[in-house]
Protein backbone atom coordinates (compact mmCIF):
# COMPACT_ATOMS: atom_id res chain seq x y z
CA UNK A 1 0.00 0.00 0.00
CA UNK A 2 1.40 3.45 -0.90
CA UNK A 3 2.30 5.90 1.84
CA UNK A 4 0.34 9.16 1.79
CA UNK A 5 -2.83 8.45 -0.13
CA UNK A 6 -4.19 10.89 -2.68
CA UNK A 7 -7.45 10.70 -4.60
CA UNK A 8 -6.03 9.59 -8.00
CA UNK A 9 -4.04 6.80 -6.30
CA UNK A 10 -7.11 5.72 -4.33
CA UNK A 11 -9.18 5.44 -7.50
CA UNK A 12 -6.42 3.64 -9.37
CA UNK A 13 -5.63 1.08 -6.70
CA UNK A 14 -8.98 0.52 -5.02
CA UNK A 15 -11.55 1.29 -7.67
CA UNK A 16 -13.12 -2.16 -7.65
CA UNK A 17 -14.72 -4.50 -5.11
CA UNK A 18 -12.09 -7.16 -5.77
CA UNK A 19 -9.16 -4.84 -5.08
CA UNK A 20 -10.77 -3.57 -1.86
CA UNK A 21 -11.39 -7.10 -0.59
CA UNK A 22 -7.80 -8.04 -1.31
CA UNK A 23 -6.36 -5.23 0.78
CA UNK A 24 -8.81 -5.88 3.66
CA UNK A 25 -7.83 -9.55 3.62
CA UNK A 26 -4.14 -8.62 3.82
CA UNK A 27 -4.76 -6.23 6.71
CA UNK A 28 -7.02 -8.56 8.68
CA UNK A 29 -5.07 -11.78 8.15
CA UNK A 30 -1.42 -10.95 7.33
CA UNK A 31 -0.43 -14.57 8.12
CA UNK A 32 -3.26 -16.16 6.15
CA UNK A 33 -7.05 -16.33 6.46
CA UNK A 34 -8.24 -17.51 9.87
CA UNK A 35 -11.72 -18.56 10.97
CA UNK A 36 -13.17 -15.93 13.35
CA UNK A 37 -15.15 -18.63 15.17
CA UNK A 38 -12.66 -21.48 15.83
CA UNK A 39 -9.41 -19.81 14.64
CA UNK A 40 -8.88 -22.63 12.18
CA UNK A 41 -6.53 -21.93 9.30
CA UNK A 42 -7.65 -24.58 6.85
CA UNK A 43 -9.93 -22.41 4.77
CA UNK A 44 -11.68 -22.87 1.43
CA UNK A 45 -12.79 -20.00 -0.78
CA UNK A 46 -16.31 -19.60 -2.12
CA UNK A 47 -15.43 -17.42 -5.08
CA UNK A 48 -18.93 -16.66 -6.35
CA UNK A 49 -20.07 -15.30 -2.96
CA UNK A 50 -16.82 -13.63 -1.85
CA UNK A 51 -16.82 -15.83 1.24
CA UNK A 52 -14.66 -18.36 3.05
CA UNK A 53 -15.57 -21.76 4.42
CA UNK A 54 -13.77 -23.14 7.48
CA UNK A 55 -12.88 -26.81 6.93
CA UNK A 56 -12.80 -27.36 10.70
CA UNK A 57 -16.14 -25.97 11.92
CA UNK A 58 -17.84 -25.34 8.55
CA UNK A 59 -18.45 -21.69 9.46
CA UNK A 60 -18.86 -19.49 6.41
CA UNK A 61 -17.70 -15.88 6.64
CA UNK A 62 -16.46 -12.93 4.62
CA UNK A 63 -13.55 -10.54 5.11
CA UNK A 64 -15.97 -7.93 6.52
CA UNK A 65 -17.76 -10.27 8.97
CA UNK A 66 -17.50 -9.08 12.57
CA UNK A 67 -15.82 -5.80 11.61
CA UNK A 68 -17.09 -2.23 11.30
CA UNK A 69 -17.88 -3.04 7.66
CA UNK A 70 -20.20 -5.85 8.81
CA UNK A 71 -23.64 -6.22 7.26
CA UNK A 72 -23.20 -3.28 4.90
CA UNK A 73 -24.54 -3.47 1.35
CA UNK A 74 -22.54 -0.42 0.28
CA UNK A 75 -19.79 -1.23 -2.25
CA UNK A 76 -16.40 -1.34 -0.55
CA UNK A 77 -14.92 1.22 -2.94
CA UNK A 78 -17.45 3.73 -1.61
CA UNK A 79 -16.40 2.84 1.94
CA UNK A 80 -12.78 3.44 0.97
CA UNK A 81 -13.66 6.81 -0.55
CA UNK A 82 -15.57 7.84 2.59
CA UNK A 83 -12.64 6.81 4.81
CA UNK A 84 -10.29 8.87 2.65
CA UNK A 85 -12.54 11.94 2.67
CA UNK A 86 -13.09 11.88 6.45
CA UNK A 87 -9.39 11.34 7.14
CA UNK A 88 -8.17 14.06 4.80
CA UNK A 89 -10.79 16.77 5.45
CA UNK A 90 -9.19 19.06 8.01
CA UNK A 91 -12.55 20.44 9.18
CA UNK A 92 -14.43 17.18 8.65
CA UNK A 93 -17.10 16.36 6.11
CA UNK A 94 -20.84 16.37 6.74
CA UNK A 95 -23.21 13.49 6.10
CA UNK A 96 -24.96 15.65 3.48
CA UNK A 97 -21.70 16.12 1.61
CA UNK A 98 -20.97 12.39 1.80
CA UNK A 99 -24.48 11.76 0.50
CA UNK A 100 -23.86 13.95 -2.54
CA UNK A 101 -20.32 12.69 -3.18
CA UNK A 102 -21.10 8.97 -2.88
CA UNK A 103 -24.57 9.04 -4.41
CA UNK A 104 -26.21 7.32 -1.43
CA UNK A 105 -29.10 8.10 0.91
CA UNK A 106 -28.61 10.46 3.84
CA UNK A 107 -29.18 7.58 6.29
CA UNK A 108 -26.44 5.53 4.63
CA UNK A 109 -24.02 8.47 4.62
CA UNK A 110 -24.74 9.24 8.28
CA UNK A 111 -24.34 5.61 9.30
CA UNK A 112 -21.06 4.95 7.50
CA UNK A 113 -19.66 8.23 8.85
CA UNK A 114 -20.34 7.09 12.39
CA UNK A 115 -18.85 3.66 11.81
CA UNK A 116 -15.67 5.31 10.58
CA UNK A 117 -15.62 7.63 13.61
CA UNK A 118 -16.00 4.58 15.86
CA UNK A 119 -12.73 3.29 14.41
CA UNK A 120 -11.05 6.58 15.34
CA UNK A 121 -11.78 6.28 19.05
CA UNK A 122 -8.63 5.91 21.15
CA UNK A 123 -9.10 3.18 23.76
CA UNK A 124 -5.91 3.64 25.79
CA UNK A 125 -4.39 7.06 25.10
CA UNK A 126 -0.81 7.58 26.28
CA UNK A 127 -0.49 10.31 28.97
CA UNK A 128 0.92 13.59 27.66
CA UNK A 129 4.37 14.80 28.71
CA UNK A 130 6.60 17.80 28.13
CA UNK A 131 4.73 21.11 28.12
CA UNK A 132 0.99 20.45 28.15
CA UNK A 133 -1.59 23.15 27.47
CA UNK A 134 -5.06 22.74 28.98
CA UNK A 135 -8.24 24.65 28.28
CA UNK A 136 -12.01 24.30 28.09
CA UNK A 137 -14.68 25.37 25.63
CA UNK A 138 -18.45 25.12 25.49
CA UNK A 139 -20.33 23.58 22.58
CA UNK A 140 -24.07 23.59 22.09
CA UNK A 141 -27.20 25.69 21.82
CA UNK A 142 -27.54 29.43 21.98
CA UNK A 143 -26.78 31.26 25.16
CA UNK A 144 -29.94 31.70 27.13
CA UNK A 145 -30.61 33.93 30.07
CA UNK A 146 -33.10 32.20 32.33
CA UNK A 147 -33.44 33.40 35.88
CA UNK A 148 -31.65 31.04 38.24
CA UNK A 149 -29.75 29.24 35.45
CA UNK A 150 -26.33 29.68 33.93
CA UNK A 151 -26.25 31.09 30.41
CA UNK A 152 -24.26 27.94 29.52
CA UNK A 153 -26.60 25.43 31.14
CA UNK A 154 -27.66 24.11 27.72
CA UNK A 155 -24.08 23.64 26.47
CA UNK A 156 -21.56 20.80 26.71
CA UNK A 157 -18.23 21.45 28.36
CA UNK A 158 -15.30 20.10 26.33
CA UNK A 159 -11.87 19.90 27.94
CA UNK A 160 -8.74 19.76 25.82
CA UNK A 161 -5.12 18.91 26.49
CA UNK A 162 -2.31 19.15 23.95
CA UNK A 163 1.34 18.34 24.27
CA UNK A 164 3.40 20.89 22.39
CA UNK A 165 4.71 19.12 19.33
CA UNK A 166 2.70 16.08 20.34
CA UNK A 167 -0.81 14.74 20.60
CA UNK A 168 -4.24 16.10 21.44
CA UNK A 169 -6.87 14.82 23.87
CA UNK A 170 -10.49 15.99 23.80
CA UNK A 171 -13.24 14.90 26.13
CA UNK A 172 -16.67 15.95 27.35
CA UNK A 173 -16.82 16.34 31.10
CA UNK A 174 -19.88 16.95 33.22
CA UNK A 175 -20.16 19.73 35.71
CA UNK A 176 -22.08 22.95 36.10
CA UNK A 177 -20.40 26.14 34.95
CA UNK A 178 -18.01 27.42 37.63
CA UNK A 179 -18.62 24.26 39.67
CA UNK A 180 -16.49 21.96 37.55
CA UNK A 181 -13.28 21.70 39.59
CA UNK A 182 -13.65 17.95 40.03
CA UNK A 183 -14.06 17.40 36.29
CA UNK A 184 -10.97 19.50 35.54
CA UNK A 185 -8.87 17.66 38.11
CA UNK A 186 -9.96 14.22 36.88
CA UNK A 187 -9.25 15.21 33.28
CA UNK A 188 -5.68 16.20 34.18
CA UNK A 189 -5.20 12.96 36.09
CA UNK A 190 -6.46 10.90 33.13
CA UNK A 191 -4.49 12.58 30.36
CA UNK A 192 -1.34 14.23 31.75
CA UNK A 193 1.65 12.18 32.88
CA UNK A 194 2.81 12.54 36.47
CA UNK A 195 6.24 13.64 35.27
CA UNK A 196 5.08 16.20 32.69
CA UNK A 197 7.46 19.15 32.63
CA UNK A 198 4.85 21.90 32.75
CA UNK A 199 1.09 22.41 32.69
CA UNK A 200 -0.17 25.70 31.24
CA UNK A 201 -3.74 26.91 31.74
CA UNK A 202 -5.62 30.17 31.84
CA UNK A 203 -6.41 31.77 35.18
CA UNK A 204 -9.78 30.02 35.60
CA UNK A 205 -9.86 28.91 39.22
CA UNK A 206 -11.49 25.61 38.22
CA UNK A 207 -8.05 24.32 37.25
CA UNK A 208 -6.88 24.69 40.81
CA UNK A 209 -3.17 24.11 41.48
CA UNK A 210 -1.79 21.24 39.39
CA UNK A 211 1.86 21.70 40.37
CA UNK A 212 3.92 19.13 42.27
CA UNK A 213 7.57 18.13 42.68
CA UNK A 214 7.82 17.00 39.03
CA UNK A 215 5.45 19.36 37.24
CA UNK A 216 5.20 23.15 37.25
CA UNK A 217 1.79 24.76 36.73
CA UNK A 218 1.83 28.17 35.05
CA UNK A 219 -1.24 30.30 34.42
CA UNK A 220 -1.80 32.98 31.82
CA UNK A 221 -4.18 35.80 32.77
CA UNK A 222 -6.42 36.43 29.77
CA UNK A 223 -8.74 38.64 31.82
CA UNK A 224 -5.98 41.19 32.13
CA UNK A 225 -5.01 40.92 28.45
CA UNK A 226 -2.02 38.69 29.11
CA UNK A 227 -1.62 36.27 26.19
CA UNK A 228 2.03 35.23 26.14
CA UNK A 229 4.68 35.21 28.88
CA UNK A 230 7.79 33.58 27.48
CA UNK A 231 6.87 29.92 26.91
CA UNK A 232 3.70 30.33 28.95
CA UNK A 233 0.63 30.51 26.71
CA UNK A 234 -2.37 28.46 25.62
CA UNK A 235 -2.27 29.47 21.97
CA UNK A 236 -1.87 25.88 20.74
CA UNK A 237 -4.97 24.50 22.40
CA UNK A 238 -6.95 27.64 21.51
CA UNK A 239 -6.12 27.03 17.84
CA UNK A 240 -7.76 23.62 18.30
CA UNK A 241 -10.95 25.29 19.57
CA UNK A 242 -10.89 27.60 16.56
CA UNK A 243 -10.71 24.61 14.21
CA UNK A 244 -13.41 22.74 16.14
CA UNK A 245 -15.83 25.66 16.04
CA UNK A 246 -15.20 26.27 12.34
CA UNK A 247 -16.04 22.61 11.80
CA UNK A 248 -19.29 22.92 13.75
CA UNK A 249 -20.39 26.14 12.05
CA UNK A 250 -19.05 25.59 8.55
CA UNK A 251 -19.22 21.81 8.08
CA UNK A 252 -21.67 20.12 10.42
CA UNK A 253 -23.82 23.22 11.14
CA UNK A 254 -25.21 21.56 14.26
CA UNK A 255 -24.23 18.66 16.52
CA UNK A 256 -26.27 16.77 19.08
CA UNK A 257 -24.76 16.35 22.53
CA UNK A 258 -25.41 12.62 22.23
CA UNK A 259 -23.01 12.19 19.32
CA UNK A 260 -20.53 15.00 20.07
CA UNK A 261 -17.97 12.53 21.56
CA UNK A 262 -17.68 10.77 18.18
CA UNK A 263 -16.88 14.05 16.41
CA UNK A 264 -14.28 14.87 19.07
CA UNK A 265 -12.69 11.43 18.56
CA UNK A 266 -12.57 12.08 14.82
CA UNK A 267 -10.93 15.48 15.23
CA UNK A 268 -8.35 14.23 17.75
CA UNK A 269 -7.51 11.20 15.58
CA UNK A 270 -7.04 13.34 12.48
CA UNK A 271 -4.94 15.87 14.41
CA UNK A 272 -2.77 13.20 16.03
CA UNK A 273 -2.14 11.58 12.65
CA UNK A 274 -1.49 14.80 10.75
CA UNK A 275 2.08 13.68 9.97
CA UNK A 276 1.26 9.98 9.57
CA UNK A 277 2.01 8.91 5.98
CA UNK A 278 -0.01 5.71 6.56
CA UNK A 279 -3.18 7.40 7.80
CA UNK A 280 -5.45 5.71 5.24
CA UNK A 281 -4.00 2.26 5.87
CA UNK A 282 -4.13 2.66 9.64
CA UNK A 283 -7.78 3.74 9.50
CA UNK A 284 -8.63 0.69 7.38
CA UNK A 285 -6.84 -1.49 9.93
CA UNK A 286 -8.91 -0.02 12.74
CA UNK A 287 -12.05 -0.70 10.70
CA UNK A 288 -11.28 -4.42 10.32
CA UNK A 289 -10.21 -4.71 13.96
CA UNK A 290 -13.26 -2.85 15.29
CA UNK A 291 -16.42 -4.52 16.48
CA UNK A 292 -19.73 -4.35 14.64
CA UNK A 293 -21.85 -1.27 15.29
CA UNK A 294 -25.57 -1.86 14.54
CA UNK A 295 -27.66 1.10 13.45
CA UNK A 296 -30.12 0.50 16.30
CA UNK A 297 -27.29 0.93 18.81
CA UNK A 298 -26.25 4.23 17.26
CA UNK A 299 -29.69 5.79 17.45
CA UNK A 300 -30.70 4.37 20.85
CA UNK A 301 -31.20 6.75 23.74
CA UNK A 302 -28.55 4.84 25.70
CA UNK A 303 -25.73 5.51 23.23
CA UNK A 304 -22.96 7.38 25.13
Amino acid sequence: MPKRMDLPTLIEKYGSEEKCREVLEQLRWPDGVECPRCEGQTISRIQKRNQFDCDSCRYQFSVTAGTLFHDSHLPLWKWFLAIYLIGESKKGISAKQLQRTLGVSYKTAWYLGYRIRAAMEEDSPVPLKGIVELDETWIGGHKKRVKGESQRSNKKMVLGAIERGGELRLEIRTGAFRESGGSYKDFVKDHVADDAKMIVTDSDRSWGDQSDADTAHEKIDHRNDEWVRGIVHTNTVESVWSLLKRSVVGTYHQLSGEHLPAYLDEMAFRFNNRENPYLFRDTLLRMVEGETLPYAELVSENTP
